[in-house]
């Protein structure tokens, strides 16, 4: 049933993409064009130049690219348009077409140019522009042998630290932070955005690479302060791809790849395991009973009975040695001069490792498949007005163990290997038996991984579906440069699960005749264990988001000198719960605000920029429900003055920049406890209840208080600095590098001194914590050919990021390294066991119990 539906659906999404191509080569409003051009692009050492963009002066929606041995194929509307040649780091060329068809185009150097455009806070800035610390990531480099994008971010970027604390389909979303943590509060993660829409990690995961256009981490105040409240933590800006106009271009890519643990855990073989186990207790106690008896460990040494001797490899058993997987992209994308579009269809199924007895009717292994589709469609209404729509939707089909595949590994790491084996091949009792006889002892009450494996499966769901409208009208019939934007966006997002299990049959050796090596085997749960499926709703989810976003821009270049531009942009976004459990997580969540930015740039060397965000949350209290976040920057590139160009052939480039500013971060309480300036008092109290009358025969429940009402509270306030360079040697390499500071205030946290005399039952909070961080993050890249044979590309990331408390709600302690003062946010607290003394001589010599070293606090990790 499963093949069948998959091979449908995978049957219409290909009959879909076809019918999108033949209607798209038969869509009448698409204007053929009447001239194929072809060429070649080099440099000027001859080299082939792949990706080099070349358009129709005059008409940038007719365009293509270079591929990888330099080659092009253009059609224009005739023979007498001039093409445009253009790449980053090179001068950009005019090339009359004059009724040629085969065109021989040579580049020129220019590494200053750095004409590349990079994806901001509400627009786009060219890379030689920027003040700000913004990293803008390769999408290609994003093409990694896994299904989930989190988890190509490792290594990828300068100032993102990342880890995978899984490998299990559907739970192996990595954490990621953005010049590590700064704040010890409820939410530490970046703000995350797809197409400008607020979304979780689990959506960035399930976003594809081959649908997206650029990505970008914004890192200091100035890429943050628009996002005002919500920015603290850092950005994670993402656009997704868009069609051009030309013939329809079609890709597949198909994958399949094996994963297997990167290490397992070496274990004890049973013979040492009862050995030491004795030991155990004999150290603790010479006269102790024994857990294993010396026949036990001869005869399982012996190679006995198996099921009388057991020496269960848990791991063997459970585990396979790797899993496959596969994956599958389609896209096509193109169009004409009134329509555009992108369309791309995904299928990625992801197994896990563990191994499942075929004797049941289900299968408990992990199996996670994927299916997303996208459809973003550009449309010109008008010579100046264009509208986009973007649907996307990403569906999630989850089978596996009940309690997860990580619960199944521990429950192997910590199960008995010599008491009994995983299951009992039958013996002449049960010779007919039609369930498993699985393995136990005593009361039948020890752990059996394998029997918690195979008695049932769940089965989970997940939806999300993203509709967006924007319209974009260029305003320069009122003047020139002028722009304006509203963008539109609904998600809906839904999951639920399901389990459905049995109660295992367990049972153990109750006789065993060991001259004819016969045992005979005693139940151990006859009138609990059941031969059919139960069955289990687990948790909800039904969630709906709408988001309003309008902008105007305006951009301008005076004198040829003077280049001006400036952003104004208002957001509304409402977020409601649709099984929220309780009032206060039902209530909408609310963000409002007014954002800006005005920069100015002076013949390419001088560069200013300033940026606000005003921000409102539902959270607080009318009086500090707003917060303004302002943030400016100056930068100066160098090796465009007049007196760098001795210098400019071997220092190609050096640009210094420094910026300042505040964010905020509103996320300081969870869903169930964010209305601070509210007070939560359950008047229906069972456990405050008293009783009365003279035969106690009349009850009241009470009154209890679980929050006071607060109208102080308000949100987290990181004061960034950021100080950086750019440099190019000799036109090959590049080297960035940003110095940063934060120091983190208005961090929430529980009083941890109030007088019982005040009469408080509920805990006091309030914004006292205070924390920095600070550290280095940089990249140098190199890139080179070598003639038209071949060339090299090879980058280097780098990041360092310590943070320390500064204020943190503690007593007033004597000793010093009892206090969390000047330690790292992420330190780990406990006492430090030098080693077992060997005897009296060294107990004699060990540290007194006055000494400072009884308790140490372990090395702090970079986050």
């Amino acid at each position: 049933m499963k093949k069948h539906l998959l091979y449908s659906t995978v049957w219409l999404l290909l009959s879909f993409l076809l019918y999108a191509v033949q209607a798209a080569k038969a869509a009448p409003w698409q204007e053929r064009p009447g001239v194929e051009v072809k060429g070649t692009v080099t440099d000027s050492s001859g080299a082939f130049m792949p990706g080099a963009t070349i358009t129709v002066k005059g008409q940038p929606k007719i365009g293509t690219a270079t591929d990888p041995n330099g080659r092009f194929i253009l059609n224009v509307p005739d023979a007498n348009v001039t093409l445009v040649f253009q790449m980053m780091g090179y001068v950009s060329q005019e090339v009359p077409l004059a009724g040629r068809k085969d065109l021989q185009v040579t580049l020129g150097v220019n590494p200053s140019e750095l004409g590349e455009v990079v994806v901001v806070a509400f627009g786009k800035q060219k890379k030689q522009d920027m003040i700000g610390a913004v990293t803008s990531v390769n999408v290609e480099d994003l093409k990694i042998p896994s299904s989930n994008l989190t988890t190509a971010l490792a290594g990828q970027i300068a100032g993102v630290i990342a880890y995978q604390r899984s490998g299990e389909p559907g739970a192996d979303n990595a954490d990621f932070f953005i010049r590590g943590v700064t704040t010890f509060g409820y939410k530490k993660d970046p703000l995350i955005l797809i197409d400008g829409v607020e979304v979780t990690s689990t959506d960035l995961a399930r976003l594809q690479p081959d649908d997206i256009a650029s990505f970008s981490i914004l890192k200091d105040a100035t890429a943050t302060s628009l996002y005002g409240a919500r920015g603290a933590n850092g950005v994670v800006l993402i656009t997704t791809k868009e069609g051009k106009e030309g013939k329809i271009n079609v890709t597949i890519r198909l994958e399949n790849s094996i994963s297997s643990p990167t290490r397992n855990v070496e274990l004890a073989d049973p013979i040492t395991y009862m050995k030491l186990g004795n030991e155990a207790v004999l150290t603790r106690n010479p006269l102790g009973t024994l857990p294993y008896a010396q026949s036990k460990i001869d005869n399982t040494i012996a190679g006995g009975n198996p099921a009388v001797y057991p020496a269960t490899d848990w791991q063997g058993i459970m585990f396979k040695k790797y899993a496959v997987n596969q994956r599958a992209n389609l896209n096509a994308s193109g169009g004409g001069k009134v329509a555009r579009y992108y369309l791309a269809g995904t299928f990625n199924q992801d197994n896990g490792v563990l191994n499942v007895d075929g004797r049941n009717n289900f299968n408990s292994n992990v199996n996670l498949k994927t299916y997303s589709l996208r459809s973003n469609i550009n449309i010109n209404m008008t010579k100046t007005t264009e509208v986009v729509v973007r649907l996307a939707g990403t569906f999630d089909d989850y089978n596996g163990p009940i309690d997860g595949g990580t619960d199944v590994y521990n429950q192997v790491m910590h199960t008995n290997p010599v008491l009994f084996p995983a299951y009992f091949e039958p013996d002449s009792a049960n010779a007919h038996v039609k369930h498993i006889l699985f393995g136990n002892y005593g009361n039948g009450q020890y752990l059996n991984p394998y029997a918690n494996l195979m008695r049932g499966y769940r089965e989970s769901s997940r939806s999300k579906i993203d509709a967006q409208f924007e319209l974009n009208q260029d305003f320069n019939f009122i003047t020139e440069g002028l722009s304006g934007r509203i963008v539109f966006n609904t998600s809906r997002l839904s999951s639920f699960n399901v389990s459905r299990f049995y109660s295992p049959f367990y049972y153990m050796v109750g006789a065993y005749d060991r001259k004819s090596d016969v045992y005979q085997l005693m139940p151990l749960n006859e009138s609990t264990g059941t031969e059919y499926l139960d069955y289990r709703e687990g948790g909800k989810e039904v969630r709906a988001t709408t988001y309003l976003e309008s902008s105007i821009s305006y951009q301008r270049l005076f004198a040829k000198k003077h280049n001006l531009s400036g952003t104004l942009v208002s957001i509304i976004r409402n977020s409601l719960v649709g099984n929220a459990g309780d009032l206060q997580s039902s209530l909408p969540f609310r963000n409002a605000g007014i954002s800006g930015r005005t920069t100015y740039s002076y013949d390419q060397r001088y560069y200013a920029e300033f940026n606000f965000g005003y921000n409102g949350s539902e959270r607080f209290y009318k009086t500090q429900r707003f917060g303004f976040f302002p943030s400016a920057g100056l930068a100066w590139n160098v090796s465009n003055e007049a007196f760098w160009e001795p210098l400019k052939n071997t220092i190609t480039l050096l640009k210094f920049r420094g910026t300042y500013g505040l964010v905020g971060n509103d996320a300081i309480g969870d869903e169930r406890d964010r209305f601070f300036y509210l007070s939560n008092v359950n008047m229906n109290d069972g456990g405050r209840g008293a009783v009365f009358g003279t035969n106690n025969g009349y009850s009241r429940t009470g009154v209890s208080v679980s929050r006071y009402a607060n109208t102080d509270i308000t949100w987290e306030r990181a004061r960034k600095t950021n100080v950086g360079f750019e440099m190019g040697l000799f036109g090959k390499l590049t080297v960035e590098a940003d110095f940063f500071h934060e120091y983190r205030s208005n961090i929430l946290m529980s009083r941890s001194s109030v007088p019982p005399t005040m009469g408080l039952s509920a805990v006091v909070r309030a914004n006292v914590g205070e924390a920095a961080a600070r550290g280095i993050d940089g990249s140098m890249v190199y890139a080179g050919h070598f003639g038209n044979r071949g060339w090299i590309k090879a980058r280097a990331n780098f990041t360092y990021a310590t943070s320390e408390f500064k204020v943190y709600e503690e007593p007033l302690y004597n000793e010093k390294y009892l206090s969390r003062v000047g330690y790292s946010l992420s330190q780990q607290w406990g006492y430090v066991a030098e080693r077992l003394f060997i005897d009296d001589k060294e107990v004699a010599n060990s540290p007194g119990k006055t000494s400072a070293s009884t308790r140490v606090a372990t090395s702090s990790t970079a986050i």
